[in-house]
């Protein structure tokens, strides 16, 4: 029996603004596998917290990480997208802990840009005064860690075009065991 490539578990990351909740459904459509909202994931209090513009700890975070973590678990061997900010390496081994063979696309971008498109969108609680403390926080991924950086220039078609390419170059993870 031939050994199937099993699809990668990707948690689609960056700071607030990048484009996550549009690239993350995108690339998981390209994928043909099932995407999650790392915003769907926060308890209520984290959501007021982040809506009256007040950053959260990493105490408000752990619940959240660690649901995130269950959900990309559930679905090693079979694939998802899920996107989620993960600004520190201690939030992405958290993640990897869950589930280990995470792999990360880090949607990066010129700041201007990434303000700019906060400032212009509609419905979200993120407030473009805590882009600030998102930039503060993040630790860009490290050369051993499973993922790759995606530039969020150009339209919503041509980064998911860019992640898909940067991922198709990356060797799958192996199955968990059975």
């Amino acid at each position: 029996m031939d050994q199937v490539r099993t699809p990668h578990v990707v948690v689609v990351m960056g700071v607030a603004g990048t484009g996550k909740t549009t690239i993350g459904p995108l690339l998981a459509t390209r994928l043909g596998v099932p995407y999650a909202e790392a915003d769907d994931f926060h308890p209520p209090a984290n959501i007021a917290k982040m809506t009256a513009g007040t950053p959260l700890t990493d105490e408000d975070r752990a619940p959240w990480l660690d649901a995130i973590g269950s959900w990309a678990h559930g679905r090693e061997g079979l694939g998802g997208v899920v996107s989620c900010s993960a600004l520190k390496r201690s939030y992405r081994d958290r993640l990897r802990a869950a589930a280990p063979g995470l792999v990360f696309v880090h949607l990066t971008g010129d700041r201007s840009l990434i303000e700019d498109r906060m400032t212009h969108r509609q419905g979200h609680f993120m407030p473009a005064a805590l882009l600030d403390s998102q930039f503060a926080t993040l630790q860009p991924l490290a050369a051993d860690e499973a993922g790759v950086d995606v530039d969020v220039a150009g339209s919503p078609d041509e980064i998911t075009g860019r992640a898909a390419d940067a991922l198709a170059g990356l060797d799958a993870p192996a199955a968990p065991p059975a």
